[in-house]
């Protein structure tokens, strides 16, 4: 699983319409001209940002290497993206997990003089320096959802919000149990080593103090993978005989815990997700199990940063805002996915 933002729910503007991502500003507008796009999600199938062609921008896109559906979904829409602008050209680097090896990536996207860099860091403290050479050389940076330790090195941070996440899937949980006395949830969170995950358990702690009479019982860290998902969710289904309602903190390590849940046959409470696979949509539109939501953790913030890229290209700002200039940071909005309006983001569900 990547390592999200670390920062996001102290970081950026925080949009709170429910919106995938922030395509909602960008759409028909990286200039200050008006547009007749509509309010679709920032999906594949979405128009695109002000799609007159303008300057000619070369984008460089580094990001690690796509050992997960959700960073697969970031190359994926960051190049569909690209595809859009006639007058954007994308030069994209094979990814890389190892900091050293990404460094030489991006140096070589400098070299090259590329317009603009967008950058999905492996390790964003270690990755500082070389986005430091990017802005020191002339050219400007979004930094993509791990975020560099000084806005030095970027020009824009744009990425999703880890802390809202946990917010509004504990406010999602405790309205559905509001009436209910002595509610119960349990918690199948993610690695307990990444700041993420403890964002994501505050958010969702900080929730529940709305509903007292909600109590967690019990909470089981996995590792964000659908093996580690099945085996900690049926630990937890062993020791907790019953509850009301389970927060999975990513909907990989989800695919996991259905299984366990199917196999103990347990259709007793509800399950709400977290990041937004294609499979969790499928399975809350069905409407047949206990996934009943899942909270975003849009991987169209990379169509997004493409936008934000030639935004800063082309020296334009973002259309429904005043300023001249793109902000410096955009804080996404973490929206609940149900079955009232799960067919509006299934296009930009990841496999």
């Amino acid at each position: 699983m990547p390592e999200h933002m670390p920062f996001a729910s102290r970081r950026g503007l925080l949009f709170g319409a429910a919106a995938v991502s922030a395509g909602a500003l960008l759409t028909g507008c990286t200039s200050n001209e008006p547009s007749d796009s509509g309010d679709e999600p920032a999906g594949k199938d979405q128009p695109v940002a002000d799609d007159k062609p303008g300057k000619q921008v070369t984008i460089g896109f580094a990001g690690p290497q796509a050992d997960h559906g959700w960073l697969n979904a970031i190359n994926d829409n960051a190049k569909s993206r690209a595809e859009k602008y006639s007058d954007v050209t994308l030069e994209i680097t094979e990814g890389s997990n190892d900091t050293a090896q990404q460094i030489g990536q991006i140096e070589t996207l400098i070299n090259k003089k590329v317009d603009v860099l967008v950058v999905l860091p492996a390790d964003g403290k270690a990755l500082t320096q070389v986005g430091l050479k990017a802005m020191r050389a002339g050219i400007p940076v979004v930094n993509l959802d791990r975020i560099f330790n000084t806005p030095q090195a970027y020009r824009c941070w744009i990425g999703g919000d880890n802390y809202g996440m946990g917010l509004n899937a504990g406010h999602y949980i405790g309205e559905k149990l509001k009436g209910k006395s002595g509610a119960r949830v349990i918690e199948l969170a993610g690695l307990d080593n990444l700041e993420l995950t403890k964002q994501r358990t505050q958010g969702f702690d900080d929730a529940l103090k709305n509903y007292p009479n909600i109590k967690k019982v019990a909470r089981q860290a996995a590792e964000f993978t659908v093996e580690s998902g099945q085996a900690k969710m049926a630990q937890l289904l062993q020791a907790q005989s019953k509850f009301d309602a389970l927060w999975n903190h990513d909907d990989d390590q989800g695919v996991g815990a259905l299984r366990a849940i199917e196999q103990a046959g347990r259709d007793d409470f509800l399950m709400v997700g977290g990041a937004g696979a294609l499979s969790a949509f499928q399975a809350i539109k069905q409407d047949d199990g206990v996934l009943k939501a899942t909270v975003l953790y849009p991987p169209t913030m990379a169509a997004s940063a493409i936008d934000l890229a030639r935004a800063l290209g082309q020296s334009k700002g973002i259309g429904g805002l005043a300023e001249f200039e793109i902000p410096s940071s955009l804080t996404l909005y973490s929206a609940v996915v149900d079955k009232t309006n799960v067919d509006q983001y299934m296009s930009t569900g990841f496999k």
